[in-house]
């Protein structure tokens, strides 16, 4: 029996908003590369307010989630200047650290962007986003039962490399009143936070990559949730493939 035959394909069911599907919700991204948008901000950061509302635009573009998934991941270390972020990881600076490690991004900076593992800096000046890509990487298949996930991952070439399934479940609808700090007196909201987030090792099944893991469990409630997976290569962050949709519909 080949891997896909493991998943029972299913309608995305409406649920309540902030949610989790009581019935099975099935995802899966095309065989060309659907781009991860990573932004790495922070509440204690005067610069970040505006990437953040840019962000928050892509709730509306019609390609979200079919060719880019956005995820915004609140780092800790500006927090000693004033104001910690309470979205915040020493997790999440450990990620995009381990970018400039393995040398796919220059600097740790905020606010950061890295679009499909690779520092985008064109926000700056050029804030039109590009994701056309046409290169075949394979196709992840997610499933989400309760609380439980399991993934698929049919590369599109072969591969012997030890590979990695991430996933986040992001908060929408989220906001703060930033009382100190650089952007004290300041009402900051934030789309496609990071809640929580998990990552488990994939084991080979016929053709494919398979992995089952827990849902993360939310670190705060929001007005909506959705959730984000992506594969990449032990040791690397760069996605290889990524997927995304509503736990609970707009």
């Amino acid at each position: 029996m080949h891997a896909r035959a493991l998943f029972v394909f299913a309608a995305t069911l409406l649920v309540a908003p902030g949610a989790i599907p009581a019935e099975t919700l099935v995802l899966e991204s095309r065989a060309e590369r659907v781009s991860l948008l990573e932004l790495y901000t922070s509440e204690g950061c005067s610069s970040c307010p505006p990437a953040d509302r840019w962000l928050s635009d892509l709730r509306h573009d019609p390609r979200l989630w079919q060719m880019v998934v956005p995820v915004a991941f609140h780092v800790d270390y500006w927090d000693y200047i004033g104001w910690p972020d309470r979205f915040s990881s020493p997790r999440y600076s450990q990620r995009q650290r381990s970018y400039a490690r393995n040398g796919h991004v220059g600097s740790v900076y905020t606010p950061g962007f890295v679009l499909a593992g690779k520092e985008w800096r064109s926000w700056f000046f050029s804030p039109l986003l590009k994701v056309n890509s046409d290169e075949a990487v394979g196709r992840l298949s997610l499933e989400v039962n309760h609380d439980r996930v399991s993934a698929l991952f049919d590369p599109a070439t072969p591969t012997s490399r030890p590979l990695e399934l991430h996933v986040a479940v992001l908060g929408f609808g989220l906001g703060t009143e930033v009382e100190a700090g650089e952007n004290a007196g300041k009402t900051l909201k934030h789309d496609f936070v990071v809640l929580g987030h998990t990552r488990v090792a994939m084991h080979r099944h016929e053709d494919g990559l398979t992995a089952q893991t827990a849902l993360p469990e939310p670190r705060f409630e929001s007005s909506q949730k959705a959730i984000a997976a992506w594969v990449s290569v032990a040791g690397d962050p760069s996605p290889i493939q990524a997927v995304g949709g509503w736990l609970d519909r707009p």
